[in-house]
């Protein structure tokens, strides 16, 4: 029988894994009463690639591809190509159907990622305050659905022992590619979109 969907859970928590150097980026996600449902794993990286990120700060400008798996195998693929200024992020399915992507458009004052699907603007991922964690996460019609934080207190306090953890609260059921978008965009706000603190403070 399969295990619990990313899709239907109202909390994700989501923790990087800690490495005595990080050359990969690599999350496990947990749901609400601590016990893990899922991960973001960056893939196809080569030994050249791993030099590069070890030895200097080029990696932000490099293409960067993750798998967001659950229990089922992987659901979604997100590839963040070559960054110059502006941060994006290609969401797919594992088949390679497009879901959307998730478009940088903002570089200074409050950042601000809009989701698009099928060229239209779907949601945003509105940065209220980056140094505190706190990130709301829109529709189109600038209702929240769901929100990233650093703050909660339900029962995975106990996760919280290192400073690299975070909470998702997913509102309610959201339809689809919102769906998708959504969990895109919460599972990957460190990985892929903060790669470098330039303009983020």
């Amino acid at each position: 029988m399969p295990g619990p969907s990313l899709y239907e859970q109202p909390v994700l928590v989501v923790s990087q894994k800690t490495k005595l150097i990080e050359l990969t980026n690599e999350y496990a996600v947990f749901d609400g009463q601590g016990q893990q449902i899922g991960a973001v794993v960056q893939v196809g990286q080569s030994s050249l690639r791993k030099a590069v990120r070890l030895f200097s700060q080029f990696d932000q400008f490099l293409t960067h591809h993750l798998e967001v798996r659950d229990a089922r195998g992987p659901v979604l693929v997100l590839t963040r190509p070559a960054k110059l200024v502006r941060s994006r992020v290609l969401v797919t399915r594992p088949d390679g159907a497009s879901v959307g992507e998730i478009v940088q458009a903002s570089v200074f004052g409050k950042i601000r990622f809009d989701l698009i699907a099928n060229g239209h603007l779907v949601g945003a991922i509105q940065a209220e305050n980056w140094r505190a964690w706190d990130f709301a996460i829109l529709d189109a019609a600038g209702t929240e659905v769901a929100r990233i934080t650093k703050r909660w207190e339900g029962l995975a306090r106990t996760l919280f022992t290192t400073a690299d953890k975070y909470v998702v609260h997913v509102h309610f059921r959201l339809p689809d590619p919102l769906a998708g978008m959504v969990i895109a965009a919460a599972l990957t706000v460190d990985t892929a979109l903060k790669q470098d603190d330039r303009g983020f403070n």
